[in-house]
């Protein structure tokens, strides 16, 4: 069975712990298999169990998360059927991607491939307000509303790192991969990354350093690794060479771009590969799996990360996103000047350093109040739920400055009181690889309220859930997340959030919602 039909309780049961509000941070103690089971008792039923614990973590102690469904067949089996496995776990997304091509598509009037489209993204695509701590790790806050379909309401997960400090960052040393192939000629792909990567080189600081590696048919060094200070026109000169040509080698691209990047590998920065394509590979290894088989050694051996940045009305998403999860990185696309500028000159700098490696996050929902829930999205990112705390399997990896949500949709049984669902994110320190843990609960009484009374965020968060699964699902008839509303509905809901909150990203939510609504 795959990881999402594999869904066992085992291990110890799991400390039912005292109401303490909706956002927990710095859970400081391991629960032990004794006063777990006897928390569990004094609750009278069995909690959900977590994954079984391979060793001493700091942080919170409770390891429960990711998509499955609790239940099936019709709704009386459901209600007298034995407590179903209410464990959920996947690696943490930061990617974005999907829904930047959604939008790319929606304003040349198509509409998206629902292949392409991961609802994940389309919620990680917004900024969101949890509270953020003051060291490596995250917080954890879990809040829910109502979505006004009997029974069924919305559980938010989220996950927020430190703020991002340019100054405060170590030492970057970026490989950029840059596809020059001839489908890099058309405008908003080439001219948009090399604009860009001048902008950049602007930014980045005298003790940073890059290398330019291009491929079209075959791969090649345009420069070594550099230093930027003292070297900014050099930098500049080669940038400005760039010209597109020939076939789309990307596996010789991203292998020549590993290989420069250990050639060019600083102790005490942070060395990563950004990769900028088309992802149209039409010549030598198209597999994201041979191709990152032939650079694992830089991988595993460096922590060499692999960045993605798409680009292009033809794009290909599956591709880069695939080499970007197994490259433990994440991927963005860009198709203006304006988005290429902030992944460029804003994000990339601020970003570069990591904060987790590994992440995972797992989520217990409790049997005595839920009935059944759903994950919106990772499906691409899923983790057994055993191996939660193991740290051999690969989670994500996470930087300063980012929040990662997880929407649920989750059906509460009637009269339920108490103790709803404990989120908990493990992840390892990305310098001394110690495991760590952090844990936030949620109880029934705090879904007292409807979607649209929710904070700005969360509703922000819900419209992106209900977007993505519009798209996905074209038959409304087919949509799967509860409370789901027509295109042109959810569009006048985006549009006041938009005016709401000044948010210009929210704005873009609505406007692309509303030219969905108006396409067939």
């Amino acid at each position: 069975m795959n990881a999402h039909g594999t869904r066992r309780l085992r291990g110890a049961l799991v400390a039912l712990t005292a109401a303490g509000g909706l956002l927990l941070t710095g859970c400081s103690a391991s629960h032990t298999e004794e006063g777990a089971a006897d928390a569990s008792r004094k609750g009278g039923q069995e909690a959900p169990l977590p994954a079984p614990d391979s060793g001493r973590v700091t942080g919170g102690g409770q390891g429960y998360g990711e998509e499955g469904s609790g239940g099936q067949g019709d709704e009386s089996s459901r209600e007298v059927a034995p407590a179903p496995d209410l464990l959920s776990t996947f690696a943490l997304d930061v990617d974005t991607a999907s829904y930047g091509y959604a939008r790319r598509v929606l304003a040349g009037g198509g509409r998206p491939d629902p292949s392409t489209i991961r609802p994940e993204e389309f919620v990680n695509s917004f900024r969101q307000d949890y509270e953020r701590p003051d060291g490596n790790g995250f917080t954890v806050s879990v809040d829910g509303a109502r979505t006004g379909e009997r029974d069924w309401s919305l559980v938010r997960v989220g996950l927020a790192t430190r703020a991002a400090d340019e100054r405060e960052r170590p030492p970057a040393a970026l490989t950029f991969v840059i596809d020059v192939s001839g489908s890099m000629a058309e405008p908003g792909r080439l001219d948009l990354a090399k604009e860009s990567l001048g902008v950049m080189t602007d930014r980045l600081r005298d003790d940073d350093a890059v290398a330019i590696v291009t491929f079209t048919d075959e791969a090649e060094t345009v420069l070594p690794m550099t230093g930027l200070g003292g070297n900014r026109d050099r930098i500049h000169e080669a940038v400005a060479g760039l010209e597109p040509s020939a076939s789309t080698n990307l596996g010789a691209g991203v292998e020549t771009g590993y290989a420069t990047a250990v050639a060019g590998l600083r102790e005490g920065a942070t060395n990563r590969v950004v990769l900028v394509s088309d992802a149209l590979a039409n010549t030598g290894d198209t597999d994201p799996d041979a191709i990152l088989e032939k650079i694992g050694e830089a991988r595993r051996a460096h922590g060499i990360t692999l960045f993605g940045v798409g680009v292009g009305s033809d794009y290909g998403d599956d591709l880069m996103e695939r080499l970007a999860d197994r490259g433990d990185g994440h991927t963005t696309y860009v198709s203006t000047p304006e988005e290429a500028r902030e992944v460029f000159s804003r994000d990339l700098p601020r970003h570069v350093d990591l904060t987790a490696r590994d992440a995972k996050a797992q989520v217990a929902f409790d049997p005595r109040t839920v009935a059944e829930f759903h994950l919106v999205g990772y499906e691409n990112r899923a983790v057994a739920d055993e191996d939660f705390r193991d740290d051999r399997v690969d989670g994500g990896e996470v930087g300063p400055g980012h929040t990662v949500t997880a929407l649920y949709a989750v059906r509460v049984r009637p009269r339920a009181d108490g103790h709803l669902a404990t989120a908990t994110v493990r992840w390892l320190d990305p310098r001394t690889r110690a495991p760590h843990e952090e844990s936030g609960r949620l109880d029934a009484a705090a879904l007292g309220g409807s979607v649209r009374e929710a904070s700005p965020r969360f509703q922000v968060a819900a419209v992106a859930a209900y977007f993505a699964d519009a798209l996905r699902r074209p038959d409304p008839q087919a949509r799967r997340l509860p409370g789901a509303r027509p295109l042109s509905e959810l569009a006048e809901h985006a549009d006041r959030l938009a005016a709401l909150t000044e948010d210009e990203d929210v704005r873009g939510l609505a406007e692309a919602v509303d030219r969905a609504s108006w396409i067939a």
